[in-house]
């Protein structure tokens, strides 16, 4: 399976230390005004978020862009986000980049972005606001094929497989855990369980250790993240099994897992390009240029062949 290069460019990239409360941080340049964009994103407190703030800090660099970068202290600071969104519109910005934390709710003030005419880019979570200018993020179904496609490598025609999805309703996960069965049915696979387990390593165990007491010959699991991966691999561990689990969304702790030979791969994420991508594509659109409404930010397939390789990557950006 070929594996897309990861990032694109490691050198100088300054990364401030986790941050508490309304976190924030700028880059600057000579650039200002309508040059500026405003990069509002769900969080800056976990270490995706922070590859995420890392890729826009780049771009600004590479650019000459004045870029700021905000986040609530938490995901779950709904309405934070929203003041934050209507602050960065206060201050006469170029570009609007957003990763909505509760798209329905953010749809309101970007509208006022649109009265504003400030262009509004969508990075890792969409939202129906049909005046953006482009979502740049994962191909969620895209991630669930290439993770069923690995599994079924490693299993033969037949073999009984578990599925584990996210939240029941979460669009992302519903998307990657369809992508899998697709790819594992075709593969001659056999899909003997899905189960949701909420993105939670503690759910997650006790769901695998509930579908290995139904199930005591599944031969492989696909997960929708990684999270519920190592929660499914301390369960089928405590029992002494050793199947491959696949995750999804490449994090340092399931990429250390598979380099240690544990988990079998994770479908990753590239939270750094849609960083990079949502500012350079802000940049094009207050110059008047056209960019295109949906751009796919990639993904990386991770085994042990090119863990080390992701891991020392992902270490660079945060340093």
């Amino acid at each position: 399976m070929k594996m897309k290069k990861f990032g694109l460019i490691l050198a100088s990239i300054g990364l401030a230390a986790a941050m508490a409360g309304c976190s924030k941080d700028t880059s600057s340049s000579s650039s200002g005004g309508d040059e500026s964009v405003a990069v509002v994103l769900k969080t800056l407190s976990s270490p995706y978020w922070k590859y995420v703030e890392a890729g826009a800090k780049a771009a600004g660099k590479d650019l000459g862009a004045d870029v700021t970068i905000v986040g609530p202290a938490s995901e779950s600071q709904i309405m934070e986000q929203v003041n934050m969104i209507e602050d960065s519109l206060n201050q006469g910005i170029g570009a609007l980049v957003v990763s909505p934390s509760q798209p329905d709710t953010v749809v309101p003030v970007l509208e006022q972005a649109k009265q504003s005419d400030v262009p509004v880019l969508l990075i890792d979570t969409d939202a129906d606001f049909s005046d953006k200018e482009s979502f740049i993020g994962t191909d969620n179904l895209t991630a669930g094929k290439e993770g069923g496609k690995l599994l079924a490598s490693m299993l033969k025609k037949g073999d009984k497989v578990a599925l584990i999805a996210g939240a029941l309703g979460n669009t992302a996960m519903d998307q990657r855990v369809k992508g899998a069965k697709e790819a594992l049915e075709e593969a001659g696979m056999v899909i003997a369980a899905e189960q949701p387990a909420d993105s939670d390593k503690t759910k997650a165990n006790t769901v695998m250790e509930n579908i290995l007491q139904k199930n005591g010959d599944i031969k492989g699991v696909f997960s929708a993240n990684d999270d519920m991966a190592i929660g499914a691999l301390r369960a089928t561990e405590s029992k002494g099994l050793s199947i491959p689990i696949i995750g999804t969304d490449g994090t340092v702790e399931a990429i250390q897992s598979v380099i240690d030979g544990k988990l079998a791969g994770t479908i990753a994420q590239n939270p750094y390009e849609m960083g990079y991508q949502g500012v350079e594509n802000a940049v094009k659109t207050i110059k008047g240029e056209k960019i295109d409404e949906r751009i796919d930010s990639g993904i990386d397939v991770i085994t042990k062949e090119n863990a080390q390789e992701k891991l020392e990557f992902l270490e660079g950006i945060t340093k």
